[in-house]
C-alpha cells in the first residue's frame, strides 16, 4: 500500500515515535510516505533522526519527509496526525500559574477548568489555521486525527469550522478498563466494556465478563483494593454517581466542583505524592523536566537498540489501528472522541462525545448509545456548555463568551466570584498575548483595565513539588527516561 501520513508537531518524542512505530508495525503499511513537521527545528531533527534509525533498523526504505513548512508536509497526505502544544511550557505556566492567584488549584489544565479554557483559546486558533491547509493541499478527503488537548473542544471546532474529518483520540478509556479488568481478577481481553461521555469524564456504563453485567459489583470490589488510596476521587464519584470514570484522580479534581476548592479539602483528597494525583501545577512540572531530561539524554537514545516494529510491542493508541481498518478493512473497536449526532441521547446533538466506534473499509460507524445515566449525564451536560461556550468564544474572539465559559466552568465557578473571573481572564488573554492573534483588539483593552485593577488576589496554598534538575534526574535515569518517552504532546 502507498499512502501518505503527515504528523505536525512531530517534535513530541513520546506520540511520535510511538504512533509511528504502531503504523509500521502493520505489514502493508512498509512502503508508506511520512512526513514531519513542527516549528522547532531542534526537536524536529532530534526526532527525525531517532525515527529514521528505527526504520532503518527495521530494514525498511522509507525516509523520513522532515520540514518546517507544514503545508509541504501535508500535501497529498491522506491522514494527519496531530500532536501539538501551541505556546510550548510557556504558555501552559500561564494556564495554571495566574489562576492560583485567584484561588483555582489545577493539577493539569489541560481539559476544563480555567487552563483547559485558555488552552483551547490557542490550540483552537491554529488548529483552524492546520485545517485550511489540509483542505487546500491535502489529499481529497484527508482524515485528521487529533491527540491534542482540550480535546473535545479541538476536534468540535474542527470539525464544524475546519470542515475536516476529525476524530479525537485518548488513552483513559484503556487505562481504565486495565484497572476494572484488574479488580475483577480478569484479562483486559476477557472484559467487555461500554464506555461513554465526553473526553477525561467518560463513564464505563456496562462492564461484562462472560456475557454478564457485573457493573454493579465494582465500587465494593474496587474500594478494596489497591485503588483505595490512589483513586479515592474516582471512587467517591462512583459512590455518590454508580459508575466509574476514565480520569486520574488528578485529571477528575479539576472538573468538578467539590474536591480542589478549599485547602483543607485537598488535604482530604489529594495524595500528593506523585503529579497524577492532584499535585498543584504537577503536569507542568513534568514536562519541563521531561524537555531538559530529553534535551540532555538523547545522544544516549541514538546508542540503545531501535524500537522494533514487531506486534507485542504495538502500543493501545488508537490511531494506527483506525488507519489500518481503513486501509485493510480489518475490523477495530475503540472509544474515539466524535460529533454526537444523537449518539449520546441526553446530550447535545452538536457537541462531542467519546464513544465505541468500529472502523473498517466501510470508515468509522458510531453505534447508538442512548441515554447516558442521569447522573453522569448532569456531570458532562455542564461540562458540555462550558466547552461550548469556549469553543464560541475562540472562533469568533468574543470575550463575553469567553468570561461566560469561565463563570460557568465548574472549579472555576466554585471557587471566584465574576469580578474575579473576569479580571483573571484579563491576565490571562495579556499573558497570552503572543499566541491569542484574535483577541488582538481585546488583549489591548484588557491591558487598560488591569492597569486599574480592582479585584485583589488571593492566592492558593497550592502544593507542588521541587522542580529536579538535570543532574537530580541522572541518579534516576531510567526511570526519567520513561517519562521523557511518554511526554504527551510536542511543545509548539
Amino acid at each position: 500500500m502507498s499512502f501518505k501520513v503527515a504528523f505536525i508537531g512531530a517534535g513530541s518524542i513520546g506520540f511520535t515515535r510511538g504512533l509511528l512505530a504502531d503504523i509500521l508495525t502493520v505489514p502493508e503499511f512498509h512502503d508508506i510516505e511520512i512526513a514531519f513537521t513542527d516549528i522547532n527545528p531542534d526537536n524536529l531533527r532530534m526526532v527525525t533522526e531517532l525515527c529514521q534509525r528505527d526504520i532503518e533498523e527495521n530494514g525498511l526504505s522509507i525516509k523520513i519527509h522532515s520540514t518546517l513548512d507544514r503545508r509541504e508536509a501535508f500535501r497529498d497526505a491522506k491522514y494527519v496526525i496531530n500532536c501539538v502544544r501551541i505556546g510550548m511550557l510557556e504558555a501552559f505556566a500561564t494556564d495554571v500559574e495566574i489562576p492560583l492567584k485567584y484561588g483555582v488549584d489545577q493539577c493539569v489544565g489541560d481539559t476544563l477548568c480555567i487552563g483547559g479554557i485558555m488552552y483551547g483559546q490557542r490550540g483552537i486558533h491554529a488548529m483552524l489555521d492546520f485545517c485550511k491547509d489540509i483542505r487546500e493541499v491535502a489529499a481529497p478527503g484527508c482524515i485528521l486525527l487529533n491527540y491534542s488537548n482540550p480535546n473535545a473542544m479541538v476536534t468540535w471546532a474542527c470539525n464544524k469550522y475546519g470542515k475536516v474529518e476529525t476524530y479525537g483520540l485518548c488513552h483513559g478509556v484503556q487505562h481504565g478498563h486495565e484497572q476494572i479488568a484488574k479488580a475483577l481478577g480478569r484479562e483486559k481481553k476477557d472484559v467487555d466494556i461500554i464506555c461513554a461521555g465526553l473526553n477525561h469524564q467518560t463513564w464505563y456504563i456496562s462492564v461484562k465478563t462472560d456475557g454478564v453485567e457485573r457493573t454493579g459489583e465494582l465500587y465494593e470490589l474496587m474500594k478494596q483494593a489497591e485503588f483505595a488510596e490512589n483513586e479515592n476521587i474516582r471512587l467517591d464519584v462512583m459512590k455518590n454517581f454508580g459508575f466509574y470514570s476514565t480520569e486520574s484522580n488528578g485529571h477528575l479534581s479539576e472538573y468538578l466542583s467539590w474536591y480542589r476548592k478549599r485547602p483543607e479539602d485537598m488535604e482530604k483528597w489529594i495524595n500528593f505524592s506523585s503529579w497524577i494525583q492532584g499535585e498543584t501545577a504537577g503536569y507542568l512540572r513534568v514536562c519541563k523536566e521531561s524537555r531538559n531530561w530529553f534535551e540532555t539524554d538523547f545522544p544516549n537514545w541514538l546508542k540503545e537498540p531501535a524500537k522494533k516494529f514487531i506486534p507485542e510491542n504495538r502500543s493501545t493508541e488508537h490511531g494506527s489501528y483506525i488507519i489500518e481498518g481503513l486501509e485493510t478493512g480489518r475490523v477495530y473497536r475503540g472509544h474515539f472522541n466524535v460529533m454526537n449526532n444523537g449518539t449520546i441521547t441526553n446530550l447535545p446533538d452538536e457537541c462531542v462525545v467519546e464513544v465505541p466506534c468500529y472502523v473498517d473499509y466501510n470508515g468509522v460507524s458510531i453505534p447508538s448509545v442512548g441515554d447516558l445515566p442521569l447522573g453522569c449525564a448532569a456531570i458532562c451536560s455542564q461540562s458540555v456548555w462550558v466547552q461550548k461556550l469556549a469553543v464560541e468564544a475562540a472562533v469568533h474572539a468574543d470575550i463575553n463568551l469567553l468570561r461566560q465559559a469561565a463563570m460557568m466552568d465548574p472549579l472555576t465557578g466554585a471557587v471566584c466570584t465574576p469580578d474575579e473571573i473576569i479580571q483573571m481572564v484579563d491576565e490571562m488573554l495579556v499573558a497570552g498575548d503572543a499566541w491569542l492573534p484574535q483577541y488582538k483588539e481585546e488583549i489591548a483593552l484588557a491591558k487598560k483595565r488591569l492597569e486599574n485593577k480592582t479585584v485583589p488576589c488571593r492566592f492558593a496554598k497550592g502544593f507542588t513539588l521541587k522542580e529536579k534538575t538535570v543532574e537530580e534526574m541522572a541518579e534516576e535515569k531510567a526511570k526519567y527516561r520513561a517519562l521523557a518517552s511518554a511526554a504527551a504532546k510536542e511543545n509548539v
